[in-house]
């Protein structure tokens, strides 16, 4: 039995279509797909999950998670800090990141449950 994943016919609903391009903001789109684009990077994924597990990291707890040196730790967190998905504090000489807010907290979570349910293989 072949089963194939496209239509058969060309056909669509014109209606739902234009409805749906009147809800989506195609500027909105780009810039929500950019924060996307910086978590597919395992190592930013692998900082951005660890702070859901942990209130805060500071950039050498980050680099040895990463096993990489403190500038290229800080160069993952200015991508993810540029993009609003972590925030820092400074304390005395250290510099402490956490994730922005519940919202990333959120995206990261689900992905991982998507993830371990078996959704999220190839």
């Amino acid at each position: 039995m072949k089963t194939t994943e496209t239509c058969e016919v060309y056909t669509y609903d014109q209606a739902k279509v234009d409805a749906l391009k009147k809800q989506i903001n195609e500027t909105d789109v780009q810039a929500t797909s950019q924060i996307f684009k910086v978590l597919a990077d395992e190592k930013r994924f692998t900082v951005a999950y660890a702070l859901t597990l942990t209130e805060e990291l500071c950039v050498c707890d980050i680099a040895n998670l990463l096993g990489a040196s403190t500038a290229t730790a800080s160069h993952h967190l200015r991508t993810l800090h540029k993009k609003g998905l972590v925030k820092s504090r400074k304390e005395g000489k250290l510099v402490f990141y956490s994730l922005d807010d519940d919202h990333v907290t959120d995206v990261i979570n689900l992905a991982m449950l998507h993830q371990r349910e078996g959704k999220g293989h190839e």
